[in-house]
């Protein structure tokens, strides 16, 4: 059992600090990694119901802000939801996953879990005009 670090990153240089979340197993698929980073995402938002939700991608009926996502009422947010949400954008290049240096390119892909393994979602800016 250990520690997995997710930061989060994106193309125009910003850097979160990062988080960690206890993981039993020792390799998971990276479609398993994302759900649990969503749903752990999720529990906190819904356990306090702040106005502005810090998730991976953006909730349906929500609008972008400085630091995440404003919802337009407050509202519990849907996990399973989230997590589709979160398939999709990987899918469709709105984020890539970084397990230390390497790039992972399919959900399906099993990742070792060592001591101290860091992930990165690195955020994919789209391009004015394209």
């Amino acid at each position: 059992m250990g520690i997995v670090m997710f930061v989060d990153e994106t193309t125009s240089g910003s850097r979160s600090d990062g988080w960690g979340l206890e993981i039993a197993e020792e390799r998971l698929a990276v479609r398993e990694l994302i759900r649990r980073r969503v749903f752990q995402e999720v529990a906190e938002y819904n356990a306090r119901t702040p106005a502005v939700f810090q998730g991976l991608v953006q909730p349906e009926n929500t609008e972008r802000v400085l630091n995440g996502y404003a919802l337009r009422t407050p509202r519990r947010i849907d996990p399973e939801t989230q997590t589709e949400l979160a398939l999709k954008a990987f899918a469709g290049n709105g984020f890539l996953v970084l397990v230390g240096d390497r790039q992972v390119t399919e959900l399906d892909e099993e990742i070792d879990l060592v001591l101290g393994t860091e992930v990165t979602f690195l955020k994919l800016v789209p391009l004015v005009g394209g």
